[in-house]
């Protein structure tokens, strides 16, 4: 079990973050990673399970906030490598690129969301470089990454993960899930209950390493008060979404809140691993 977090205060807001990632029950390994990163002109990393030497010596002084998780895609080799990099990579990206993030104006934030999507299709071209194009060979991994500048966090999306946000009592999905079953309910060939079934309606329809990657960039305004949960699907395999959001509700601190959700997908199974990131935020 990998856990960590951290409590920031940047004004006018509080953000009470937390991370937490586990192997489960089932998997010899734990190919999931996350982090959770303040952001201004250079990049201090609070909280992460990505190996200090992928990422040592590149970050300094802190302000804004960036939180990620990536999971390797099971069945392929090396996932937990794809998972890792992809996170290493944004964090690069971040470093050399933070200044950008002050001041945004209407024209910046077009160029800001894409120059994150270029940064995703940078990782993906160089794993199928490096794999001599072998699609069935290149490890795979989903991502699913928010930054926030207050008010305004920025979505990048690819895969099964998943972010959501709770906000005066109503809890919603900010991502959809990239598989062959939610493209089915899309097309209104299925059901939902038909797309949550295991097996071809899992498969993923878009990953970093994948045959097809179609990352999803978008923008939402928080509030005082609202939370967001990054997870991986090890969490929403085993916890239903109005539970995720009836911890949200709970009177308690992120650290809490995650330790609790990661439990309950282990007490109703664990069968894979599970990586759960919460951030609470406040008025300063």
């Amino acid at each position: 079990m990998s856990l960590t977090g951290t409590e920031a205060t940047t004004s006018p807001v509080r953000v009470d973050a937390f991370g937490l990632t586990d192997r489960g029950r089932r998997r010899e390994t734990n190919e999931d990673h996350f982090v959770i990163a303040n952001v201004n002109k250079s990049v201090v990393i609070q909280a992460t399970s990505v190996a200090r030497s992928a990422v040592a010596g590149r970050f300094g002084l802190e302000s804004g906030h960036l939180f990620a998780v990536a999971d390797g895609v099971g069945g392929r080799a090396d996932g937990d490598i794809a998972s890792e990099r992809t996170v290493a990579a944004v964090l690069e990206y971040f470093s050399s690129a933070a200044e950008c993030f002050q001041g945004l104006d209407t024209s910046e934030e077009h160029e800001l969301i894409g120059r994150l999507e270029e940064t995703v299709r940078k990782v993906h071209g160089a794993l199928l470089e490096e794999y001599g194009g072998n699609h069935a060979a290149v490890p795979a991994t989903t991502l699913t990454m928010v930054l926030l500048v207050w008010p305004r966090a920025y979505l990048v999306h690819v895969g099964d993960s998943r972010a959501y946000v709770r906000r005066r009592g109503r809890f919603q999905a900010l991502t959809r899930d990239q598989t062959f079953g939610q493209y089915m309910v899309t097309v209104g060939a299925w059901t939902d209950e038909q797309a949550a079934r295991p097996g071809p309606a899992a498969t993923l329809s878009s990953a970093v390493g994948g045959s097809e990657l179609t990352p999803v960039v978008g923008l939402v305004d928080l509030e005082f008060g609202d939370s967001m949960v990054l997870c991986t699907d090890g969490l929403t395999k085993h916890v239903p979404d109005e539970r995720i959001g009836e911890v949200l509700a709970m009177a308690t601190d992120a650290r809490e809140m995650s330790q609790m959700l990661v439990n309950e997908a282990l007490a109703a199974g664990g069968s894979d691993n599970v990586t759960v990131v919460v951030v609470r935020t406040d008025e300063a």
